[in-house]
């Protein structure tokens, strides 16, 4: 049997943004704070609010609400829901994104009260979208397929989904109950096919690293939109593309640099970091995260213009650590320092991209790690 009898065309955009009328989709933003952190929730708020834009749609409205514990049917209660589903209409929207991880039955009980073609999707769906959007080589397309299966096989369960959905975008609706099997037996098959292409990858990575063998790696980590593909055209004079949003650029780079001392090292610059990354993400993308674990050298950029930055910075570490790469040698770049309104204390280098300012003394801090 081949992949084209049970298998729709590839789609690597999950779920695929699919507008009912010409223009980004209108959506409302909804979140719960549980942990009453009034701040903390403002900022991930705002973030995801960025990543709704990046996955190219229009955010009209926010819902924002307190509770003690989110609601197990529907998140945030009944009667909100019923708000919602007001402002939904009102608004005209087309979706709805919440900041929460959703169940499948929150999702399934949310799509229900909002009646029509109205779409749910919480955080995780939107970043592999952004993904999916990003995604430009093989590869790249290759591990965010992975990724989006993998969720999707994760949030079946319970679920009134089949893959006819998976195809068919945001706001189209499934079969029934009655494909659920079918659809759980499609996933696995096309799953373990990917890791397989995925395993083949990490063996051509490997063969790939032996030929550098001999010469230093440094790897450029950091927040998403901390300026780590800039910082690497300003050092090596590449011309990666660089935009001002999250996950702009997700394909591995190398370029060679010649250092102070007339040595010469390479540089990558690896997929950005965030809060609570969908651990299907982080686990699709390991062929690509190696470049970051297999590194001489860790160069940290940070948005030293961005008032969360601590926050930025622990995410980053947070997920160093996962990798097994949180002892690694590590050099902090204070990126945007030619914006920033104050000077963040801990070490490390005052750079800026754009200006160019900082950058010998950059290289001055790699070449001393170095040796």
């Amino acid at each position: 049997m081949t992949w084209a009898a049970i298998w729709p065309p590839p789609s690597y955009r999950y779920p695929m943004l699919h507008a009912t009328q010409p223009g980004p989709q209108r959506v409302i933003l909804v979140g719960v704070d549980t942990r009453g952190d009034r701040s903390r929730f403002e900022v991930e708020v705002d973030e995801l609010e960025a990543l709704a834009r990046a996955a190219g749609t229009q955010v009209v409205s926010r819902m924002l609400q307190r509770r003690s514990a989110v609601d197990p049917s529907t998140l945030i209660g009944t009667g909100k829901a019923e708000e919602l589903a007001a402002a939904v209409r009102e608004q005209h929207a087309e979706g709805v994104i919440v900041l929460n991880s959703l169940r499948p039955r929150q999702r399934a009980a949310l799509e229900k009260v909002m009646g029509g073609d109205v779409f749910v999707m919480d955080r995780s769906v939107v970043i592999l979208d952004i993904f999916a959007r990003h995604a430009r080589t093989g590869e790249g397309k290759l591990q965010v397929e992975l990724a989006q299966l993998r969720h999707r096989a994760a949030n079946l369960i319970g679920s009134q989904d089949a893959l006819s959905r998976l195809g068919g975008g945001i706001g189209t609706r499934g079969p029934g109950e009655t494909k659920l099997e079918v659809d759980r037996r499609r996933i696995r098959l096309r799953i373990s096919l990917l890791e397989g292409q995925v395993l083949d990858v990490r063996k051509r990575r490997r063969e790939q690293r032996r030929s550098r063998e001999g010469t230093p790696v440094i790897a450029l980590v950091g927040y998403t939109n901390a300026g780590k593909s800039s910082l690497l055209n300003a050092l090596t004079g590449a011309r990666v593309f660089v935009a001002d949003q999250p996950f702009a650029t997700l394909d591995p780079t190398l370029r060679k640099i010649r250092l102070d001392d007339d040595a010469s090292a390479i540089v990558a610059d690896t997929v950005g970091f965030v809060s609570d990354l969908p651990k299907e993400l982080v686990a699709a993308f390991r062929a690509t995260l190696e470049e970051v674990t297999s590194a001489t050298l860790l160069v940290h950029v940070i948005d030293s213009s961005n008032p969360h930055w601590m926050r930025q910075r622990e995410a980053v570490e947070t997920v160093l650590r996962e990798l097994g790469a949180g002892e690694k040698p590590t050099i902090v770049a204070w990126n945007k320092s030619d914006i920033a309104t104050a000077t963040p204390s801990g070490g490390g280098v005052r750079v800026s991209a754009k200006t160019g300012a900082g950058l010998d003394e950059l290289k001055r801090a790699v070449s001393s790690a170095l040796t």
